[in-house]
């Protein structure tokens, strides 16, 4: 009896000491942060099993490890963190802030772009950073190492209100742009001022996708309006003017010719730059089809091919040749586009779709630089056929204006994309209508009708607006509507006999015709009219849709609208605008929250978190 005692407290013993947990795989739990706010976008690498993640917006984690293992936690701007795990409970992390940023390194006498990008020497590391700087006698804050933050976006002055009686058409051409929305989140995520140039409106709506009607005629898209009681003030009216447009299968789209333009330059050696955009190019290659080709241009000091046109079937050869690019040198930006542009003309698909897409964080500073060297060059090219996607990556140096201009006018769109969750939602989730325009230049006008409104407001689309004249011109560039692609536009409506001290007066014209009140007058608040082109086309054709008269309580409207009021509530606080009628935050979070509906990948959710940390 006592042996049998024995060997059960020795078969007891041996099994608390033996390291059980190190032995079993589990799901760890966690979050990053500076120390009172969530680090998204932060890497985690298991050492043991080699399993890596990224921390969703809000900084949380889940990785499969054990119990033993190190776990490596690395963002950008912050010192790396080495964790052991020794135990299964939930981790919490908290990252310090680096002082020092990698350099720019510019390399000499390389014998081409290719020759650069594939065998660039090692950056050097952050403890060579700050020995150098402290060699050479200089504080790390002083050192030619350290950053400043040289970001620049186009000026934008917000649109006004306008008096019918004195201009009764509002004229613009679409955005389905979405970079400023990502580019906030970033800031906000960072806890960065927010400059309001930074600010488009309607780029932080059509960041969204709404529940429009699907068009099931002929023509590409269709127009779904609304008319609400203003939540803002409740003296005007909120009027949406949304396009949705008709979704192509991935097998019925035609073949692609694409033409990677990616920025390897020294500027773009960071965690959020380079190895981003190659974990992100790798999403849109594994959804290539056998008829499409791919081509890949670099530049840096100069602009080279490191991949001949490819067949889309051979993902293995395209992505072998995206995990060998390396960042060093200047950058020549200008010398990369001709370049991209000769070789997508070269492997031109009739009937097909021939784009460009380029991907970098916009600091050119070699050749061709300037904004408008840049517009005529694009402009000039637009004629080719070929259709360019600019995406965004990075921050500090980031060039928005640039890009901005570049896929304004060479029949494009422009993302900006701060994390693997954003690259999926671009290349991945939203990949036809980032890549397959189904219409182009697709310009909307409006018409007020006076014996109903008093005066408007086009909430957004600053650099988009157009001349009158304009909607009729078919040479005058406009947007582009891709495969599935919704785009929203809202104005602020001032009824007649409203008195607001944002309609500046005007004199009664002399010569103007007063026009009678019918059954059309007091039937429609106004015209909505739209052009566009087939994406092989060079004729417009029109599409036109009245606005009833008659409106609803906000409290009536539907989620779509109260989460879209929410969102342009918010861009014009974030602007400090005098037209919120000092709304506040607690006004904006009640609209997102009405609107939180329909939100299956959570992007709604994240907005409302993104005003509360903004708050």
């Amino acid at each position: 009896m006592k042996k049998t005692t024995l060997l059960l407290w020795v078969l007891f013993c041996t099994a608390l000491a033996l390291p059980t947990n190190a032995q079993e795989l589990f799901t760890l739990k966690g979050r990053v942060t500076d120390g009172t706010r969530g680090l998204p976008g932060t890497n985690v690498v298991s050492a043991k099993t080699k399993k890596k993640t990224v921390t969703d917006y809000d900084g949380n984690f889940e990785l499969q490890t054990y119990v033993g293992d190190v776990l490596e936690f690395s963002f950008v701007g912050y010192k790396t963190e080495k964790i052991k795990i020794k135990n299964t409970k939930p981790l919490k992390v908290v990252l310090n802030p680096s002082q020092v940023v990698l350099e720019e390194v510019v390399y000499e006498n390389v014998t081409t772009v290719a020759e650069m990008a594939l065998n660039t020497p090692p950056p050097p590391t952050t403890q060579e950073v700050m020995i150098r700087g402290i060699a050479s006698g200089l504080s790390i804050t002083n050192s030619p190492y350290h950053q400043q933050n040289s970001e620049s976006y186009a000026k934008l002055e917000e649109n006004e209100f306008h008096h019918v009686k004195a201009q009764p058409l509002s004229t613009f051409s679409i955005d389905v742009d979405r970079a400023a929305y990502s580019n906030i989140r970033r800031m906000i995520n960072n806890g960065q001022d927010i400059p309001a140039d930074a600010v488009r409106i309607e780029e932080m709506i059509n960041y969204f996708n709404y529940n429009y009607p699907k068009p099931d005629g002929d023509e590409p898209f269709c127009i779904d309006t609304e008319v609400v009681q203003n939540p803002w003030n409740k003296d005007t009216r909120l009027v949406k003017i949304g396009i949705q447009g008709k979704e192509i299968p991935l097998e019925n789209l035609p073949a692609s010719n694409l033409v990677f333009l990616l920025d390897v330059s020294g500027s773009m050696n960071a965690t959020n730059k380079l190895p981003l955009l190659k974990s992100a190019f790798r999403i849109l290659v594994n959804q290539l089809r056998e008829e499409d080709k791919v081509s890949i241009v670099v530049y840096a000091g100069a602009a080279g091919t490191v991949l001949e046109p490819t067949n889309g079937s051979n993902k293995s050869e395209i992505l072998n040749a995206l995990d060998k690019l390396e960042a060093g040198g200047s950058t020549a930006g200008g010398a990369g586009l001709e370049l991209a542009y000769k070789l997508a003309e070269e492997q031109f698909i009739d009937g097909g779709n021939n784009r460009i897409i380029l991907a970098t964080d916009g600091d050119f500073n070699v050749g061709l630089s300037s904004d408008s060297a840049m517009e005529d060059l694009i402009t000039e090219k637009r004629k080719s056929g070929i259709f360019f996607t600019a995406l965004g990556f990075g921050m500090g140096n980031y060039k928005d204006s640039k890009l901005e201009t570049l896929a304004d006018k060479g029949n494009g769109n422009y993302a900006y994309i701060d994390t693997m969750q954003e690259a999926r939602k671009v290349l991945g989730t939203e990949f036809g209508g980032t890549l397959y325009t189904i219409a182009k230049d697709v310009k909307i006008q409006v018409e007020f009708n006076p014996a109903l409104v008093q005066g408007y407001r086009l909430i957004g689309y600053e650099n988009r607006m157009l001349n009158a004249e304009d909607f009729q011109d078919d040479t005058k560039d406009a947007g582009e509507i891709g495969s599935g692609h919704t785009v929203t536009a809202l104005y602020e409506v001032v009824p007649v006999g409203v008195k607001t001290p944002f309609l500046k007066p005007v004199d009664d014209l002399k010569y103007s015709t007063n026009i009678p009140s019918g059954e059309a007058d007091a039937n429609e608040l106004m015209l909505v009219k739209v052009r566009y082109k087939k994406p092989d086309g060079d004729r417009s054709m029109l599409v036109e849709q009245p606005v009833a008269n008659t409106f609803k309580a906000i409290e009536k409207a539907s989620a779509d609208f109260n989460f879209m009021a929410g969102v342009a509530l918010f861009g014009m606080q974030l602007r400090d605008s005098p037209f919120k009628n000092d709304a506040d935050r607690a006004v904006t979070l009640s609209l997102a929250e009405k609107g939180r509906s329909n939100d299956a990948e959570g992007f709604r959710a994240e907005f409302i978190r993104l005003v509360k940390a903004a708050n």
